[in-house]
């Protein structure tokens, strides 16, 4: 195995060794469980309420609102129109390294026209702040007596002040002082977040038959078909042409349903009159709450439900005329033993089903530090000058995140650390770095936040237990070629919980048993994957601060299957490199016997003869030839994830117009794209590209290797006749344990563009 070329230095990969940790007070031997991003302290002030506030105006009201001043900075709470008594409720956040003074300010106003009116203070020293650390309890708010200019009471206001760090639980809806620029209805959009995506299942529905179906002309042949809609996805079976009025179909039409259900399924029977114009026979609206769902093949009860000539579209089936006796007959269930593909099978984030019953229990923990960015390029302009005000994302499973956005920065620092629960090693976690363009709110709608980059780490290229700082390279694809935008720096780390859990998961197939004992065919995968895409992407946008769909699209690699002459040309060449091993021995062959090296010609005539001899040796000699290969790469183990490849992704080299990405011939791109995928996991079998994967394989190696001297040639291939010929009764449709080992081991399509 030849050691990889270099990167470019411009695009590689670099190690980092960032200052992780440090959450610990003054004194004190407590730490936070933050240990994966450098600390980050903050001054916060929790405005509460307010009580018996003095009127200031002539009419004998108050306008009150809280102004924060700390130096340069100020922060300001909205304001209550007539109440003496408000209640805010508001948390400020302050960096330390940025203050420049030694008090803070929290001041009472009454909003006024003109200029507002003073109606009282409170004044904190910051040397006598106290400090918390997580998981102390949030410190209580205190009443506090307001200074007048005058004497005698003006009221009081309730807050808290105190020093802390990012880990603090209000960090998340805290108000940032590097955000005094962004306008009111803006700042939801800067906020940290946490979003769940919904719970997606495939709902199938049979259409066995239908019967005393009423045409309205009797001397024609009806052309009967069912349209099936839900929401805005639409099927329809094939076109049923009979005199018979009980036409059957028995065609499965399978959709995708996130929860909680808002839609309704419609069935409409219709009758093609002409082209392009249909009669509707008759329409059934099934809630989605009434169906059954199903964990396995086995089938559900059918129904037979009756149809109406007219049913309103929201689902309330208001008749215009009375029922008649046309029926359907339908078996419909929620399959919960699939698992719903919303993103690309190369970049899979889980492979669990829906039904949470058939959840295999965890096998480890991952932690994602998101530290900064570095050298980020302006992606906007404002006031005559290039700007950016970047957020990351990260997605894994059904948890996504997004970090605040820091304003106005080519440099952004985050620290913001998060956590998931590992099912299945043989997954990948997405990173992407956007540009803010609704810090507006309101006026800024209508723009697409813009694209910075994204990383792609699979779990099972990481050591277990093992702190991974590096500064990976954001490289996006322009028309104009591959451009880099910038780095972003990471931490991670994948803890193994289960060593024993998480290696039987080399055994298991990687996608639920339903997709081998029931599965869609390759047209109904891509179909149901843009369905599930796009409701992923809608309830998402529809979240506060939502993560808007050219996000969601972007993170979910929506496009990966689109065609373009650049990756036709990395997958050839992916698979040119793989056949290069073997020109390498079809030359080492013949150097052997022109006798270039006498002394390694001679040493295998030796093994030649000895094999000759003894045939029963071949195999053993294999096993242990690939052990030894094994050990021997172990020196050579990549010590970093993989990351974005621009050599491989052949972004360098290719001509812009080799950049346009087209859906023609995507299919076969994809093809050849599987064929390189599936030498590249030949190849990782020894490489220790995925350590535990290497390591299992080795030992297989070693094993096999003893077992087959020891046990006579002739029994091995009696009980591997007898197994390979063995009755169909005795084999099972799941895929062989070889078959899932091998589909787990990782390709370098995580390192595609």
């Amino acid at each position: 195995m030849q050691p990889q070329r270099p990167q470019p230095e411009d695009y590689s990969l670099k190690e980092t060794t960032p200052h992780l940790g440090g959450f610990m007070a003054a004194g004190d031997k407590r730490t936070s469980t933050y240990d994966l991003v450098e600390q980050m302290q903050y001054l916060y002030v929790r405005v509460v309420k307010a009580k018996d506030l003095s009127a200031k105006d002539a009419t004998g009201s108050c306008d009150p609102y809280v102004e924060i001043k700390l130096g340069n900075y100020k922060g300001t709470t909205r304001y209550f129109e007539k109440n003496a008594n408000p209640e805010w409720n508001q948390v400020f956040a302050f960096p330390k390294e940025r203050i420049q003074s030694s008090y803070v300010e929290v001041v009472v106003k009454d909003k006024d026209f003109g200029k507002d009116d003073f109606i009282g203070r409170v004044v904190f020293d910051l040397n006598e702040v106290p400090k918390r650390v997580p998981p102390d309890s949030p410190l209580a708010p205190e009443w506090y007596r307001l200074e007048g200019r005058k004497e005698g009471k003006v009221g009081e206001l309730m807050l808290a002040v105190w020093m802390g760090s990012q880990a603090d639980e209000a960090f998340p809806e805290a108000w940032h002082s590097d955000a005094a620029t962004v306008p009111s209805d803006g700042l939801a959009s800067i906020r940290s977040k946490v979003y769940l995506t919904p719970k997606l299942w495939y709902l199938r529905v049979n259409v066995i038959e239908a019967q005393d179906l009423i045409p309205s002309d009797k001397n024609r042949n009806p052309e009967v078909y069912v349209k099936a809609t839900l929401g805005n996805q639409v099927l329809r079976t094939r076109i049923w042409a009979n005199k018979n009025a009980n036409p059957m179909w028995n065609e499965d039409l399978m959709f995708v349903a996130a929860e909680p259900f808002e839609d309704h399924l419609t069935l409409s029977v219709e009758d093609r009159i002409a082209q392009n114009k249909d009669e509707v026979l008759g329409k059934a609206i099934i809630p989605l709450q009434n169906v059954d769902r199903r964990l396995d093949h086995r089938p559900v009860h059918s129904r037979w439900c009756n149809l109406e000539k007219h049913v309103s579209g929201d689902g309330e089936q208001k008749k215009k005329d009375a029922k008649f006796s046309s029926r359907i007959h339908v078996r419909i269930s929620l399959d919960g033993g699939y698992h719903v593909l919303d993103e690309s099978t190369h970049y899979s984030s889980d492979l669990r089903a829906t039904a949470k019953q058939l959840w295999k229990p965890r096998v480890g923990v991952l932690e994602l530090g998101i530290l900064n960015a570095q050298g980020l390029l302006p992606m906007k302009t404002k006031d005559g000058r290039g700007t950016t005000d970047s957020y990351c994302v990260a997605k894994y499973g059904h948890k996504w995140v997004r970090t605040r956005t820091i304003i106005d920065s080519f440099n952004p620092k985050w620290n913001e650390q998060y956590t998931w629960d590992v099912y299945d090693p043989c997954t990948v976690i997405t990173i992407g770095v956007f540009d803010n363009c609704h810090l507006q709110g309101e006026k800024a709608k209508g723009n697409n936040d813009g694209r910075i980059g994204k990383v792609r780490i699979r779990l099972s290229t990481l050591e277990a237990g093992r702190v991974y700082t590096h500064s990976y390279p954001l490289i996006i694809l322009l028309p104009t070629g591959v451009k880099k935008m910038g780095e972003v720096q990471l931490a991670v780390r994948f803890t193994c919980s289960s060593l024993v859990n998480m290696m039987q998961m080399y055994s298991q197939p990687l996608l639920p048993k339903m997709h081998y004992i029931y599965p869609l065919s390759v047209t109904q995968l891509d179909n149901l994957r843009l369905q599930a895409t796009q409701m992923v992407s809608m309830r998402l946008s529809r979240a506060e601060p939502p993560l808007r769909k050219e996000v969601v699209e972007y993170m979910l690699d929506v496009d990966s299957h689109m065609w373009s002459m650049r990756k036709s040309k990395a997958n050839f060449f992916r698979i040119m490199k793989l056949l290069a091993p073997l020109v390498g021995a079809a030359k080492w062959s013949g150097q052997i016997c022109e006798w270039k090296n006498p002394l390694t010609t001679v040493l295998i005539h030796v093994l030649f003869i000895i094999l000759v001899l003894y045939p029963e040796l071949i195999l053993p000699t294999i096993f242990l030839y690939l052990f030894l290969i094994g050990i021997w790469y172990y020196r050579w183990r990549p010590r970093q994830p993989p990351h974005m490849d621009t050599r491989l992704s052949h972004a360098e080299t290719s001509h812009p117009d080799e950049l346009d990405e087209e859906s023609i011939a995507g299919r076969v791109q994809t093809l050849v794209g599987d064929l390189a995928t599936q030498g590249e996991r030949l190849q990782s079998l020894l490489s220790w590209r995925d350590p535990r994967a290497t390591a299992i394989f080795v030992t297989f190696c070693l094993i096999a290797a003893v077992v087959l001297y020891l046990t006579p040639f002739r029994i091995v291939a009696f009980f591997a006749g007898l197994y390979l010929l063995r009755h169909p009764r005795f084999r099972h449709r799941l895929p062989s344990v070889p078959l899932n080992f091998f589909r787990r081991l990782p390709a370098r399509t995580d390192s595609m563009l």
